[in-house]
């Protein structure tokens, strides 16, 4: 059996990917260290696993948008998050003596330290922008060169030829042909779909309040851009209201919330997302980590992008047949009707999501990537 070091990023949606692979990873008998702050991984790791802790930094909310908010992002918080988790995940490696580094993407201090130890190294991609990054980002290839250029010195590798968003080892992207289409990858990249495990911190859901009767729209932002959407949620309000007989809305509030919801609409701070998804109709999203949780349960979308990777993850669903994207900002309340009625009228939408759907399980999901995984441990 291997030891693996899992090195996360601290925030939900690349989480949870991370977290399934490492369920893999136990169950199938190797041991599992996880390396983040110990107050976000164990309430889903649990008291038996190894953490070793790094502390907690706060993630610095920025308004920003396209270029403008990749560099927020960066110089905001993944740079100084670089600075602050190198040494404990040093100390990490240095302790646990891993036979492989995993780590988020953007956690690049795992790469970096693996690197200068020697150690093979995988990198899982959660998202699509460092992949298949929006033509219309002007200057993001060489923004990003600089910032792993300032990475790289920062762990005291200056002139190493180390890209540490993409291991030279395994990069895992958790995508398939079907969204990313003939797109050149890294090397060593393997496309698995969606990596979606058990979540023990999944919250309850006021299932007494369900309609079986009437189809289920899911409305979404997540829990990091609520503070950028302007009066989505209103529009989105007024869009479903008229549809009350026969659609039943649930808003997932996350800190925005709406003048009025429609009178059946469930409303929850937070939704059991794997429990809820097999019985949706349709979602409307930010193009965020639910993208991945519908299509495995082959449900369309309507993807309203907020922030440059997300965007590139909407134009992926449109060009995949999967969904619509609109504006966040700038929708109509009838057009958001349109594209709203048609992923729940137009078959063709819910076909080529549950396509989709198939080659995420065909690609074999987070089994699939904890395979590749141990094959980099054994060195096969």
């Amino acid at each position: 059996m291997s030891r693996f070091l899992l090195v996360v990023l601290p925030l939900q949606g690349h989480l949870y990917p991370m977290l399934a692979i490492g369920q893999e990873l136990a169950r199938a008998g190797h041991e599992v260290v996880w390396c983040g702050p110990e107050n976000v991984l164990r309430p889903l790791v649990g008291p038996s696993a190894t953490v070793h802790p790094t502390g907690a930094r706060a993630y610095r909310r920025y308004d920003e948008r396209g270029m403008a908010g990749v560099r927020a992002m960066w110089d905001g918080y993944l740079i100084p998050f670089t600075r602050f988790t190198l040494g404990p995940v040093e100390a990490a490696v240095l302790e646990h003596k891993p036979d492989v580094v995993v780590t988020e993407q953007y956690a690049l201090a795992g790469a970096l330290v693996a690197h200068r130890h020697g150690i093979p190294w995988a990198t899982l991609c959660t998202g699509t922008l460092e992949l298949t990054p929006p033509e219309d980002l002007v200057g993001f290839e060489d923004y990003l060169a600089d910032k792993m250029a300032q990475a790289v010195a920062m762990a005291g590798l200056s002139g190493e030829p180390i890209d540490p968003r993409f291991s030279p080892h395994l990069v895992v992207a958790l995508m398939t042909p079907g969204l990313v289409g003939d797109a050149v990858l890294p090397d060593r990249c393997v496309l698995t779909g969606a990596a979606l495990g058990t979540r023990p911190n999944a919250p309850d859901f006021p299932w007494h309040l369900w309609d079986p009767d009437r189809r289920h729209v899911l409305v979404t932002v997540g829990t990091l851009v609520g503070h950028m959407i302007g009066d989505f949620y209103d529009r989105a309000a007024a869009v479903l209201a008229p549809m009350v007989d026969e659609v039943q809305a649930v808003f997932v509030t996350s800190g925005v919330a709406a003048e009025s919801f429609p009178d059946n609409a469930i409303t929850a701070e937070l939704v059991p997302m794997l429990d809820l998804m097999p019985k949706l109709d349709a979602v409307v999203c930010h193009a965020g980590g639910a993208v991945n949780e519908a299509l495995t349960f082959g449900v369309p979308m309507v993807v309203a992008p907020v922030r440059a990777e997300q965007v590139a993850l909407a134009r992926q669903v449109a060009r995949s047949g999967a969904g619509i994207e609109v504006s966040i900002l700038d929708v109509t309340v009838a057009e958001l009707d349109a594209a709203v009625r048609a992923v729940l009228d137009q078959p063709d939408y819910r076909h080529h999501a549950r396509r989709i759907g198939a080659e995420f399980a065909a690609a074999g999901g987070a089994a699939a990537a904890a395979g590749h995984l141990v094959e980099l441990a054994s060195g096969t």
